[in-house]
């Protein structure tokens, strides 16, 4: 389907069928996914009718003016719609096509992400979780760390090695891993916040079938790169209005207190305000690119810059509010659901912001990925490239 008056037209006879003013929202979304209104692009049976991405706005804007209850949304499960969902639906079986998706849309089933280790951040491909094969289970025993949400998570996407014996790149195998199989352990880590977004999560023997295997054993890395891409824009290229995002607080601030404003800080907000407009308008432009296809390294531009404005603009907030940007009501051990970046106050947004240049690919790396990949400059010589994993210094 591509024509956008028949996408109205079975949108507006999906409201006439499941009035949302009558309906309980529950079954309502259940509805809307059976009826292919969920992410139109998927295919039928999958949530979708393998329609142009682009539609899925039309639809949205039907359901909203009818009143409709909202899907859930990335803050409660990101992880799940912008890296698992379309992993799975790139590399999964039709049975872990039909398993996964529709709770995982309809939030009923939370997911988290398992691939840093404490030895393999930047260097992911260093990563030492071993699964090993029994009968038709896989053994994975390993740490993982920096997981977002594994407190909450009902599943994982998972990579661990499955041959030593290969290149660092090759040997990883990527899986579907129940947070609440025996052997899984999710430990708090406190950050700088006061909060417990993040967890490290250690696998003991932890039994997974080999059913939940995504893609080709040895071809984890191949998989991982969908996931990596897709995270990339999920958090730099969020669809936002203008003065969306971190650059909306400060400009109303600015509006709201005159007597905080200086021309020196007038001069920098200006710019700012014109930067975060020129990634928006880039963000529309990068997602107009993934109607055609996969997302590209183009995706880690947008979150780099995401990363450098989030951090330059709550850093100015700060600054702007002077001493009252210092406070920050709440320092208490928190195990939150989502990240509440616009709901908090200036201090919190300046000091969760100083992890954006590390969760989903540290700068430095994304600088490389934009050099070689976009650019096309030289790649920097990688030496480990064709050694065996197990004999790697670490």
């Amino acid at each position: 389907m591509s024509d956008a008056a028949e996408l109205v037209r079975r949108t507006q006879e999906f409201l006439a069928a499941h009035p949302p003013a009558s309906t309980a929202a529950e079954a309502f979304l259940e509805a809307r996914f059976d009826a292919g209104l969920a992410w139109v692009h998927y295919p039928e049976g999958l949530g979708g009718l393998g329609a142009p991405r682009a539609l899925q706005a039309v639809v949205d804007a039907e359901l909203e003016a009818a009143g409709a209850p909202p899907a859930v949304g990335p803050s409660l499960n990101g992880i799940g719609l912008g890296m698992a969902a379309p992993t799975i639906l790139a590399f999964g079986t039709e049975e872990q096509k039909r398993r996964f998706l529709r709770p995982l849309w309809l939030g009923q089933e939370i997911w988290c992400q398992l691939f840093s280790e404490p030895g393999a951040g930047s260097d992911l491909a260093a990563l030492g979780t071993r699964a090993v094969r029994d009968g038709e289970d896989w053994i994975v025993t390993g740490q993982k760390v920096w997981t977002s949400g594994a407190h909450n998570a009902r599943f994982a996407i998972l990579i661990a090695r499955t041959d030593p014996d290969l290149p660092k790149h090759r040997g990883i195998t990527y899986f579907v891993c129940d947070m609440t199989d025996p052997g899984v352990e999710v430990r708090p880590l406190r950050q700088i916040t006061g909060e417990a977004e993040f967890n490290e999560v250690f696998l003991t023997e932890v039994r997974i079938p080999d059913a939940h295997r995504l893609g080709e054993v040895g071809e984890g890395w191949k998989v991982a790169q969908t996931t990596l891409m897709n995270e990339r824009v999920a958090i730099g290229g969020a669809r936002l209005p203008r003065e969306g995002g971190m650059i909306g607080p400060i400009a109303a601030t600015w509006r709201e207190r005159p007597e905080l404003r200086t021309r020196d800080l007038h001069q920098r907000l200006v710019e700012l305000w014109v930067e975060a407009e020129v990634a928006r308008l880039t963000g529309e432009r990068l997602r107009q690119q993934l109607v055609a296809g996969h997302p590209g390294p183009e995706g880690s531009g947008m979150k780099l810059t995401f990363a450098r404005l989030a951090q330059q603009i709550s850093g100015l907030e700060v600054e702007l509010q002077g001493e009252e940007g210092l406070l920050y009501d709440d320092w208490t051990m928190r195990r939150p659901e989502t990240v509440d970046f616009l709901g908090r106050e200036a201090g919190y947004r300046y000091l969760r912001a100083k992890g954006n240049s590390i969760e989903g690919g540290t700068s430095e790396v994304l600088l490389n990925i934009v050099a070689e990949r976009v650019l096309g400059l030289p790649s920097e010589p990688r030496t480990d490239k064709d050694i065996a994993w197990k004999d790697l210094s670490r």
